[in-house]
């Protein structure tokens, strides 16, 4: 497993596997997330499976893909939701950990400062300034809403 911190809750990674499970849950995580569309995977790690072995290592299990379509606010709410309502660390995987860390910048708009969920990300290994102005769109649609 390649576990990447953006906050002391939330973690992004590559592709995990079902054996990787009861790891994370030694290590204090609670959750995951899933952000990776079925239709990229092979069954076994496709969503119903993985919150089967997700639920009997004694882990939350949210599917919240973005796949081609890309991203929208109720992806953005969804992802936001599960970190919120966790207990604990949260886990947040796709094929690259790309897409988690985007939704995941989202989902702390409004909550940190933009430049801080960029330092964050960045120093998980996603660098993407360009980010910046949709972090502040955000924040500033949650503050409205």
């Amino acid at each position: 497993m390649e576990l990447r911190q953006i906050t002391d809750k939330i973690f992004v990674s590559p592709q995990v596997a079902p054996e990787d499970l009861a790891a994370l849950k030694a290590e204090g995580f609670t959750a995951l997330i899933c952000n990776r569309p079925d239709a990229e995977n092979p069954e076994a790690l496709q969503a119903a499976a993985f919150e089967t072995a997700a639920e009997a290592a004694g882990l939350e299990f949210v599917y919240n893909p973005m796949g081609a379509a890309g991203l929208s606010m109720d992806m953005i709410d969804e992802q936001a939701d599960a970190i919120e309502g966790s207990s604990g660390k949260i886990l947040a995987y796709c094929a690259s950990g790309t897409r988690s860390a985007v939704l995941s910048a989202f989902a702390l708009a409004g909550t940190m400062a933009r430049d801080d969920i960029l330092d964050a990300i960045a120093t998980a290994g996603y660098p993407m300034p360009h980010l910046g102005p949709q972090i502040d769109h955000v924040a500033s649609t949650r503050a409205d809403g």
